[in-house]
């Protein structure tokens, strides 16, 4: 979807900033702006700013900033478009239909908005199906389930009853064509007619982040298979890039977040206070929905059944959550084979002690390996070290992060540290000489990050003056017959110096940046540098600006200097510094 500038324009304008993040932040007036504690990043004093005059955000702590679109794309986790129809909903404004890239685009967006519909219909069809006389069955496996009316309300559970067409009539009582409704997934089309795909099952919708439908779930009453069958694959639903629970365990902000199996799993814990699990969709963990809960927590607590099938998903589950970045702990459930059952038999209580004491998920991984070994046996126990130590090699690059691991496993498992430590680099230097890979040792194994690059005097004299400007656009006249754009040296500020001389707001010049996230948080520290700075006289301010520019262009003239060859040209070149020399604003 795209909306033109003027668009995005029109909802940015009709928001106020404050009342905006004010839903999400505890904010406090200070002076002509609000500060909260940042939802970014954890902090104990506030320094998350929210500017009325300006309608900018930036934190001094973590350096995230910008517009009101930026705020929800960030705190929610969503896409530009997605950000700007937000804001049109709780603005009331009615975003215009037919700003669409191409024909296709437009044609797909109307599908996925008729399904959109559909799917919440039979959503409030088996809701009102799993309350009627019918629906007894579907109500009795909640209840023995120990699931309350209030859960059963908010995750909106249903049932689709035994008539095997009753969801398809009412559908088509709607207006709904076969067309359509085929997209749908929700009707099955074959040789021996026309019927519902989901039959006698308790119904689970599947919603996105904006608690819309776009998929179910169905358990089967009694026999039959599959015992759980979910939606398939449609223009709304991926089960892929989807995880149940999502949409309600986002809005937790915890560090980490539980991923469960089931459907069930996941209720029972938000029944029991533990908000922020969620499940993947009857599949087995993909990248797309690791990559998913990367957007969110950067720690996943695992809790799959106890069984060999859940420790199977588990050892499956850690390498693609490490892969997108995600550190991984496992919930011990012993005796009981899943939190549903857990909770029921030992309570809340105890399981939050089980989250708490979560095991490394590599520790774990080293436990359950050990199980395959007769460590009675000395040759048994050689090949378990051998395993551990393939293990150690492979998982861990980084020096510092090997070596407390080789220290950590020593410990636990009870090996001697510096022959595991020895096995482990031979076990390394063995697989990087057979791939033809430079071999590290306990000695050359060093760890280099990237530094970040130095700011100047120049440019922190440049980006000083971008601040002054933005707070005093009455100053700019004044400064445009001293300052050029040319004569900035940081491209970046060249650029939005030029917007600032235009008079753009600051909104607006940031658009320009919305692609490269790190210079748009870098420009956003330029319009808000000044709110925690100290009140100073105008004599002061105006000797600091004599300063900023004299800096400015003084540098510029001696880059001209250097490159010039024409003795009359070098000689105006002086004349410019000379009276540069002698400016005097105060």
């Amino acid at each position: 979807m795209y909306y033109s500038d003027e668009v995005v324009e029109e909802v940015r304008s009709r928001a106020n900033i404050v009342d905006v993040i004010g839903n999400y932040v505890a904010l406090k007036k200070k002076g002509a702006n609000y500060f909260g504690l940042c939802p970014f990043h954890g902090e104990k004093t506030p320094s998350f700013s929210v500017s009325p005059g300006k309608q900018m955000f930036y934190c001094f702590g973590c350096g995230k900033g910008g517009d009101v679109v930026k705020f929800l794309m960030d705190y929610e986790n969503i896409t530009f478009p997605e950000a700007v129809e937000k804001l049109a909903e709780q603005e009331g404004y009615q975003l215009p239909t037919q700003q669409y890239a191409d024909p296709k685009a437009k044609k797909d967006r109307d599908i996925r908005g008729r399904l959109m519909e559909i799917n919440k219909l039979a959503a409030m069809f088996y809701y009102a199906s799993l309350r009627s006389a019918r629906g007894e069955i579907g109500m009795n496996y909640f209840k023995k389930r120990e699931l309350n009316d209030s859960t059963i309300v908010h995750w909106g559970l249903g049932y689709a009853d035994q008539t095997k067409d009753s969801l398809y009539q009412y559908l088509k009582s709607k207006g709904f064509d076969d067309a359509i409704l085929r997209e749908s997934g929700l009707i099955t089309y074959s040789e021996k007619g026309i019927y519902d795909k989901f039959f006698n099952r308790v119904m689970f919708p599947i919603m996105d982040y904006n608690n819309r439908v776009i998929g179910f779930g169905g358990r089967v009453m009694g026999q039959g298979e599959p015992k759980y069958l979910n939606s398939p694959e449609t223009k709304l639903f991926d089960k892929s890039r989807n995880l149940f629970g999502l949409n309600f365990a986002r809005k937790t902000r915890l560090k980490f977040m539980i991923l469960c199996e089931g459907y069930m799993d996941v209720i029972s814990m938000h029944q029991a206070g533990f908000t922020n699990a969620v499940a993947s969709l009857g599949t087995a963990l993909t990248d797309g929905q690791a990559r998913l809960l990367k957007r969110y927590v950067s720690e996943v607590l695992l809790t799959y059944d106890s069984d060999g099938a859940g420790v199977k998903a588990a050892k499956r589950a850690i390498p693609i959550l490490r892969n997108v970045g995600i550190e991984t702990k496992v919930i011990n459930m012993k005796p009981h084979k899943d939190p549903d059952e857990f909770i029921k038999a030992l309570g809340k209580e105890k399981f939050q002690e089980r989250i708490d004491q979560a095991r490394n998920s590599f520790l774990w991984e080293v436990d359950v390996l050990k199980q395959g070994y007769d460590l009675k046996d000395p040759a048994g126990q050689t090949a378990y070290v051998n395993a551990v130590g393939e293990m150690l090699a492979e998982r861990f690059t980084e020096k510092l992060e090997r070596d407390n691991y080789i220290k950590a496993v020593a410990r636990e498992q009870m090996i001697d540290a510096d022959g595991l430590r020895r096995l482990v680099y031979e076990k390394d230097s063995q697989k990087n000489s057979l791939y033809g890979k430079k071999t590290y040792t306990q000695t050359n194994f060093t760890e280099r990050k990237p530094k970040k690059p130095v700011e100047s005097a120049i440019q922190k004299s440049e980006r000083q003056l971008i601040t002054w400007l933005s707070d005093k656009p009455e100053l700019i006249q004044l400064v445009q017959k001293y300052i050029h754009e040319e004569d900035i040296s940081d491209e970046t500020y060249r650029t939005v110096l030029g917007m600032v001389y235009a008079q753009m707001p600051p909104t607006k010049i940031m658009d320009h940046f919305r692609e490269d996230s790190d210079t748009y948080n870098k420009v956003a520290a330029m319009f808000n540098g000044n709110l925690l700075s100290h009140e100073t006289d105008e004599f002061e301010f105006r000797r600091g600006l004599e300063d900023v520019i004299r800096n400015i262009r003084m540098s510029a003239l001696n880059e001209k200097i250097n490159q010039e060859t024409d003795g009359k040209k070098l000689t105006e070149l002086f004349r410019q510094q000379t009276e540069l020399e002698n400016l005097h604003l105060s």
